[in-house]
């Protein structure tokens, strides 16, 4: 019985001994650091994060008493951030491509599926 117990510790212990022998071997002496490698660039669809053309262009104006923050992407308007005179700021963003904006403030509008089932 305890012949099998010291059996099983050398085969438990078998694969560490075999990979301490492997990372104990001898290395050679002309080995040189390889060259720093630069992370590649993150990528979404297709197009690098780090293009200035990607960066959004933030114009800001006033209307009336409200001030109005328009964000575009590639000169296309994507959402819109409206900071009222009196009252908590809300942000428009495209709900769709069909150009329909809806409102993140703070009642927000019910959202309703409009998936498309068939075409004629």
């Amino acid at each position: 019985m305890q012949i099998l117990k010291i059996v099983t510790v050398l085969v438990a212990l078998l694969p560490t001994l075999m990979l301490t022998n492997v990372s104990m071997a001898a290395q050679p002496d002309n080995l040189e650091p390889l060259e720093q490698v630069q992370p590649p660039p993150k990528v979404v669809d297709g197009e690098a994060l780090d293009d200035p053309a990607i960066e959004p262009q933030i114009t800001i104006r006033k209307k009336g008493a409200d001030t109005i923050e328009e964000y575009r992407i590639g000169g296309e308007m994507y959402m819109m951030k409206v900071t009222p005179a009196h009252g908590v700021p809300y942000y428009l963003h495209k709900e769709d491509s069909s150009g329909n904006w809806i409102n993140d403030g703070p009642n927000k509008p019910l959202s309703v599926p409009k998936w498309i089932l068939f075409r004629f």
